[in-house]
């Protein structure tokens, strides 16, 4: 059996296990990295990237057929679409496969050794790896799990046949005439308009009282409102309890208590992801566990010295950027830098059509916390750039302490909104307050002039509504 020995050993190369990859190996320390599939992870090979370019396809044609119907409103016409899913799919693979090589390319100039293979602990510093060409054991001063998640299954509805993941769907030759979405949450809404944009008849099944619950409902309302437009069909407080006999429809028990039948050439479930703390040896390990995820400290370490665990598999916010940012802290730690997790948020990015951004806290988080606030909130269809793009039906919102006016939160809903994630995140980062904002200049026309209009307007110096 071959061995080497390392300095710090990442096991997963998602964006967490690459990031902390790479910056180690750009400040010196000796680093090595497995992965059992490709690099980049389930969000750059089935997950984020993927997705965003099924929706961009899914949008393009969207508005091709609008224009063919003669519903377009900008004066274009265009004989009648048609997409060849196929082909849009090889297109998002090639955008993939051109991302993974990238990935792999940086890795080795940061000088990490890349290791293809299932790692498994035998005890806290040694690691086999079973390649395609023999075991290979690793023995590391430190250790970063970066294992990621999976997504989660419902016992009535076992992953097979015409029952999907998003992995699945990512991947299909061509457009289901009816699909049934089970799961409202950002990964159901996101898949589920796309393809009922490209012309599948879809319903969304969602056990709770409303869809996106993790979002507030003002922001919620505009995607509800859209989905209603597409044709699709949402059925809220209702619960799949599986495949009909012939396995051509889903079976919901409906908030009513009666079944109701859901015709379905495929059925969809996204339904949650779960951390992968099973199949690399954690028994071999004495980790504290927080419910299914590993538990870590504000530095990402673990209950045992020398290991560390970052992104989904230490459970939620589950997020890439979140595990990008716990990979680079760990990198400098382990190299000798004094680092703590000290981010005052995390931005979240629903894709839905209108899309959502949400940084920090939401008027109501902020009054539960205890907090007297002062509310800002400029609508998007008195903005002259969403009017352009034809994303009129959403708003600019942002929270702030009524004392002081330190900003706690900003959200966002409409056309194109997740590229003002960064400036909102900035904003709450940089402990920006109401007269900051309005105070900096916003170019014009874009929609960010409505983040400098909401904090107008909470300050009672509204200029354009």
């Amino acid at each position: 059996m071959k061995e080497i020995s390392c300095r710090l050993l990442v096991i997963g190369a998602g964006p967490g296990g690459y990031v902390c990859a790479i910056r180690a190996g750009q400040l010196g320390v000796d680093t090595v990295i497995v992965e059992m599939a490709k690099p980049g992870g389930t969000c750059l090979n089935v997950g984020c990237i993927p997705s965003k370019a099924l929706i961009r396809a899914a949008d393009e044609f969207a508005l091709a057929a609008a224009m063919a119907a003669g519903t377009g409103h900008i004066g274009i016409s265009v004989a009648e679409p048609k997409i060849d899913l196929a082909r849009t799919v090889a297109w998002k693979d090639g955008i993939v496969g051109r991302l993974t090589s990238g990935v792999a390319g940086l890795l080795k100039k940061a000088g990490v050794k890349i290791v293809l293979g299932r790692a498994a602990f035998r005890d806290g510093k040694t690691v086999e790896v079973e390649t395609e060409t023999g075991q290979q054991l690793i023995r590391a001063e430190n250790v970063v799990i970066a294992t990621g998640s999976v997504s989660a299954e419902l016992p009535a509805l076992p992953l097979g046949g015409n029952v999907i993941s998003s992995t699945e769907a990512l991947a299909l030759a061509k457009v289901p005439g009816k699909l049934a979405v089970v799961g409202g949450g950002y990964i159901g809404l996101e898949l589920g308009t796309a393809f009922a944009k490209m012309g599948a008849k879809v319903t969304i099944v969602e056990a709770m009282e409303r869809i996106l619950p993790q979002y507030d409902a003002e922001l919620t309302r505009p995607v509800a409102r859209r989905l209603g437009d597409l044709g699709i069909t949402v059925l809220t407080s209702a619960k799949a309890k599986g495949l009909a006999a012939k396995g051509d429809a889903l079976v919901v028990e409906r908030a009513d208590g009666k079944d109701e039948r859901i015709a379905s050439d495929k059925v969809l479930v996204t339904v949650g992801r779960l951390p992968v703390t099973e199949g690399w040896g954690r028994e071999e390990l004495v980790l504290d566990m927080d419910g299914r995820s590993i538990r870590i400290d504000e530095q990402c370490r673990t209950s045992m010295r020398g290991i560390y665990a970052i992104g989904d598999v230490t459970g939620e916010p589950m997020l890439a950027h979140r595990a990008m940012a716990q990979g680079e802290m760990v990198a400098e730690i382990v190299a000798g830098h004094r680092r703590a997790w000290d981010k005052r948020c995390i931005p979240a990015v629903c894709f839905t059509d209108p899309e959502i951004v949400s940084v920090g806290l939401s008027p109501e988080a902020a009054r539960a916390a205890g907090k007297q606030v002062k509310v800002g909130q400029f609508p998007l269809s008195a903005n002259g750039r969403a009017m352009t793009l034809g994303g009129e039906a959403g708003f600019v919102r942002v929270v702030a302490r009524a004392d002081n006016h330190l900003v706690l939160g900003i959200q966002a809903v409409g056309t194109a909104v997740s590229e003002l994630a960064a400036a909102f995140a900035l904003a709450i980062e940089m402990g920006a307050r109401l007269e900051d904002i309005a105070g900096t200049i916003h170019a014009h026309p874009t929609q960010g002039e409505g983040f400098q209009e909401a904090a107008f307007k909470a300050l009672g110096l509204a200029l354009h509504v």
